[in-house]
C-alpha cells in the first residue's frame, strides 16, 4: 500500500491556509468585469442618500482591474459573526455586528496574515495583492455570490446556506491565477434562468421586505437608505425624519429586522470568533445608562468599536428616538424592548433624562428629547414641562419640534 500523501491543489492549499488564520468561508472567483447596472440604477434613483463616496467609486466597483491593475484572482472571505451569547442574540437594540470590537480592525488583522500567506505560496510581492473590508471601490456581494459563498437574498444582503446572514465579508484582489469555485446556481440547475440574480435560492419568499417597518425596499434587493433604519441610526449624522422615526422602534445602532426574517437563519450558528472579538457588555446596557450617558462613559464604553464613531450625540440622538417608542402614551404604537433594556420602573428616570437632553448643547439631541417627550407625555404635559427650555430656544431644527407641544 502506497504511504504517499495525497497531492493538494494550490487551490485547496491556500484556502486552508486561510482557514487556519480565521476565516470561516474561503471561495474563489475569477476576476473581471461585472454588471453595474443594478448599482447606476440604485445612485440614480438616489438611493444611496448622501453617501456621495459611493457615486465617486462607482466606476471602479465594477472591473477590479480598475482598482489593482492585472487583477486575475478574486478571494472572498466571510466572517460568521452570530453571537454565542444568549443576551446578545436575543437583544433588539443593536445590529449584531457592532457587539464586537470594530470588525474592520480585526478582520484586518487576518488579512494582513492572507497577504502572507499568499507572498509564501505564490511567491509573490505585496504590490500583488490589494485586500478591503466594507472600506473599497469593491462590490463584496456580487463578488460573493460568483464565488459561491451565499446568494443575494430580497433584503439585499448575501445569504449563506451554512450561516444563514450573518457573514462579514472580505475580498482580496491578487494577480495570481486559483482556479474560481463555482457559483450556487451550479449546485441547483432549476435556477439557471436566474444564475447571479437577486433571491436566487428565496423562492416566492418576500418575508424580509414584509418585515421592515419603515419600507425600505422598492424592490426585490433594492434598499433605499432614506427609508432604512440602518443609514438613519449610523450614517445620518442629522434630522431623522419624523415618519422614520415610529419605525425605528427600538432600534439604537443598525438593524437586523430584514436579516432576523429569513428563513435561511436556521442555519445560523456561533462561529469561531478567531478574527471577533466580543463585545457583551455593549448588549447589556439599559436605555437609561445611554440617556445619562457622559462623554467620558461613552469613551470608555464603546471604545475601539464601530458605535464609537457614532458620536455621542447621534448616539443620544437615537436613544431619545427609542425612549419614545418605548414609553409612548399611544399604547397601540408602543414598541417593545428587549428584557432588561427598559423595565417599566426606569420610564419617570427616562422622563428626567430627556428633559435635561431637551437642554443639551447638540440642537440635533434637543429635537429629538422634545419629540420623545411629547410622544410620552401628550402635547399638553410635554408643554408645560418643556416651557423654560422652549423659552431659551432659538434653533429653528429644535423648535420645528414644539408645535405639537402647544
Amino acid at each position: 500500500m502506497s504511504t504517499t500523501a495525497p497531492v493538494t491543489s494550490p487551490r485547496e492549499a491556500l484556502r486552508a491556509a486561510l482557514f487556519e488564520a480565521g476565516f470561516d468561508v474561503v471561495r474563489f472567483a475569477r476576476a473581471g468585469e461585472i454588471d453595474s447596472t443594478g448599482l447606476n440604477a440604485w445612485l440614480e434613483a438616489g438611493h444611496h442618500a448622501d453617501m456621495d463616496w459611493m457615486v465617486s467609486t462607482a466606476s471602479k466597483r465594477g472591473d477590479p482591474a480598475r482598482v489593482l491593475e492585472g487583477t486575475r484572482t478574486m478571494i472572498m472571505l466571510g466572517v460568521n459573526y452570530w453571537p454565542d451569547d444568549p443576551v446578545a442574540a436575543g437583544q433588539t437594540a443593536w445590529a449584531r455586528y457592532a457587539l464586537n470590537t470594530d470588525y474592520h480592525e480585526t478582520i484586518k488583522a487576518g488579512l494582513v496574515r492572507a497577504g502572507r500567506i499568499i507572498e509564501e505560496q505564490f511567491g509573490v510581492s505585496g504590490t500583488d495583492y490589494r485586500y478591503y473590508i466594507d472600506t473599497g471601490p469593491v462590490t463584496e456581494r456580487s463578488w460573493a455570490a460568483k464565488s459561491g459563498i451565499g446568494f443575494v437574498g430580497k433584503n439585499g444582503m448575501i445569504i449563506s446556506r451554512d450561516y444563514g446572514n450573518w457573514l462579514f465579508l472580505a475580498a482580496i484582489l491578487a494577480r495570481i491565477d486559483v482556479e474560481p469555485d463555482k457559483g450556487l446556481a451550479a449546485d441547483f440547475p432549476q435556477t439557471a434562468d436566474r444564475a447571479g440574480k437577486v433571491g436566487l435560492l428565496c423562492g416566492s419568499c418576500t418575508r424580509c421586505m414584509e418585515a421592515c417597518p419603515t419600507n425600505a425596499f422598492p424592490a426585490p434587493g433594492v434598499v433605499n437608505a432614506r427609508r432604512c433604519i440602518s443609514y438613519q441610526t449610523v450614517e445620518n449624522r442629522g434630522v431623522i425624519p419624523s415618519e422614520i422615526r415610529f419605525g425605528i422602534g427600538t432600534r439604537l445602532f443598525g438593524c437586523d429586522i430584514c436579516l432576523e426574517a429569513c428563513p435561511w437563519n436556521r442555519f445560523a450558528q456561533a462561529g469561531r470568533a478567531m478574527l471577533l472579538e466580543r463585545r457583551p457588555e455593549i448588549a447589556r446596557l439599559t436605555l437609561l445608562d445611554l440617556l445619562t450617558m457622559t462623554p467620558e462613559r461613552y469613551r470608555e464604553v464603546f471604545r475601539k468599536t464601530a458605535v464609537k464613531r457614532l458620536k455621542l450625540p447621534n448616539l443620544l440622538r437615537n436613544s431619545a428616538v427609542v425612549a419614545g417608542n418605548i414609553w409612548a402614551a399611544d399604547e397601540e404604537t408602543r414598541a417593545v424592548p428587549s428584557p432588561g433594556f427598559a423595565e417599566p420602573g426606569d420610564r419617570d428616570a427616562c422622563i428626567e433624562a430627556l428633559t435635561a437632553l431637551a437642554a443639551h448643547e447638540s440642537p440635533i439631541v434637543r429635537a429629538h428629547a422634545v419629540w420623545a417627550l411629547v410622544r410620552i407625555l401628550g402635547p399638553a404635559t410635554a408643554s408645560g414641562r418643556l416651557s423654560g427650555a422652549r423659552g431659551a430656544e432659538g434653533d429653528p431644527i429644535v423648535l420645528a419640534e414644539y408645535p405639537a407641544a402647544e
